[in-house]
């Protein structure tokens, strides 16, 4: 038995942050079942990376594991009832519409309180459900921009920096998680559901809580620099540095130490904590010239006999083959019935005796929606009419 077996949750999310959500859920053993449009998801016809896949693309296979998939047009009277009719039996309602458009749709929260008072009803935004930017698009890129860690690493006149991964879009998901798994802890103890809003500005500012607060509190303004500093809070040196053959990141040893080991003598007298800042590009480019004259496996072979924090840098094609991402299993590697062999990332958390499991391949559109409905009362007579209206889609 899973965590969250016997929980149902209609995910009714696009893209990234709310599917990620949701899979996870789903990790957790929750029965997941995905609305989408007659259609398809719009994450099923664009191909990050330029992966397509056979009938799935790749970045819709890595975002609904553990999920089955009933296809629906809630445009439609009969579609619209049909959700309704599986909201009458789930624990958590999930969507990340644009503010305004579940209420078009007819499938707000008090439209679903209507037929479940107990539903957990969680609705993720870019910036809010209201307030001057309520409509704009919540793109993670975009929020990064607005959220100020773009300028907390780089070199001074350079451009901001974004992160090379969906970083917004990955917090808010977690958010989303943690709201829902918080949500169903209070309906359990008071039998009480409710309204949750998660978005992804306020997601991506908590994450920056201690940053942040060094600024608003501390006064000290994220200042970049000459050289290319990992972190403008974080002393030097903090980075990636090049060796001989390889890069690797150093992070903060204390200087008079650094200086033993690498041979600089102007290291030896500098205070760790007041020099790490205020002369962070000289201390960088000491350290920098030196990593040069030497291999990267022996570098840190030599820091980690003196607990120096340091490592290599790796590309994706390094990362399943290194010892501790095997020991720990990280990659979950599976058949799917049309994509093949798949290895994706796995389940990070770890439960003694409620471990997570894959249940279900990322489903194809509608790939469930009989066994969906007739789950929630509907005749096979019924079922058949609203294929042939146009009301809901199976498998594609």
């Amino acid at each position: 038995m899973s965590v969250l077996e016997g929980y149902r949750v209609l995910d009714l999310s696009i893209a990234m942050s709310g599917p990620f959500a949701a899979a996870r859920l789903g990790d957790l053993g929750a029965d997941v079942i995905k609305v989408e449009p007659t259609t398809g998801e719009w994450q099923r016809h664009v191909s990050a990376g330029g992966a397509v896949g056979n009938r799935i693309n790749v970045s819709f296979l890595s975002l609904n594991r553990n999920k089955r998939s009933i296809a629906v047009n809630l445009k439609d009277p009969e579609g619209r009832e049909a959700v309704l009719e599986l909201a009458k039996n789930a624990d958590v309602f999930l969507q990340n519409y644009r503010p305004g458009v579940a209420e078009r749709l007819g499938v707000d929260y008090e439209s679903i309180r209507a037929v479940n008072p107990e539903i957990v009803y969680v609705s993720i935004s870019g910036y809010g459900e209201t307030g001057p930017y309520a409509h704009r698009p919540g793109q993670d890129l975009l929020l990064q921009g607005m959220s100020g860690f773009m300028k907390s690493a780089g070199r001074a006149g350079d451009p901001s920096h974004p992160a090379p991964l969906y970083v917004v879009d990955a917090v808010t998901a977690s958010t989303a998680f943690e709201a829902v798994l918080a949500g169903l802890l209070h309906k359990e103890r008071t039998g009480e559901g409710q309204l949750i809003t998660v978005n992804m500005l306020d997601a991506i500012i908590a994450f920056q809580l201690q940053e942040m607060s060094i600024f608003t509190k501390g006064g000290v303004e994220a200042a970049r620099t000459d050289e290319p500093h990992a972190h403008v809070y974080i002393r030097a040196p903090y980075g990636a540095f090049e060796t001989a053959d390889r890069e690797i990141v150093l992070a903060f040893p204390e200087l008079p130490l650094l200086g033993r080991l690498l041979d600089i003598p102007e290291l030896l007298d500098m205070d760790s904590e007041r020099d790490g800042h205020e002369r962070r590009d000289e201390v960088f480019r000491l350290v920098a010239a030196r990593l040069k004259e030497r291999g990267a496996q022996e570098w840190l072979d030599l820091f980690d006999s003196h607990g120096v924090w340091a490592g290599p840098v790796y590309g994706y094609p390094d990362v399943p083959g290194d010892p501790q991402v095997r020991h720990n299993g990280s990659l979950l590697t599976y058949e799917h019935p049309t994509e093949g062999t798949v290895t994706t990332p796995g389940f990070p958390i770890k439960f003694s005796r409620t471990p997570s499991a894959l249940r279900h391949p990322t489903p194809l559109v509608g790939q469930h929606s009989r066994e969906v409905l007739r789950e929630a009362g509907l005749s096979h007579e019924k079922i058949d009419a609203m294929l042939a209206s146009g009301s809901i889609s199976t498998e594609q």
